[in-house]
């Protein structure tokens, strides 16, 4: 039985970056054609507004389960999200 081997890549800190910033720009962009406040879309996923602010400046990056109350709320594709 042969082994196979892969060959992986380190991820490039420019598209990480790149990443960050295009969904904190769609986090924005999509909160507010929803007509939605910082303050009422922190409610609806469980978060403080002061922690919407933050992620729409690029100031912080949520975790998981609130990135993904954010997807879920604002209807974000997978596309939008992880396109570089």
């Amino acid at each position: 039985m042969s082994k196979k081997f892969y060959k992986f890549e380190k991820p490039k800190t420019k598209d990480i970056d790149l990443m960050k910033n295009r969904f904190s720009e769609l986090v924005y962009e999509k909160r507010t054609a929803l007509g939605l406040s910082q303050q009422s879309l922190a409610d609806l996923i469980g978060v403080d507004r002061k922690t919407i602010n933050r992620i729409e400046n690029g100031h912080f990056s949520p975790n998981l389960d609130t990135m993904l109350r954010m997807v879920i709320v604002l209807k974000l594709s997978s596309k939008q999200i992880f396109e570089v």
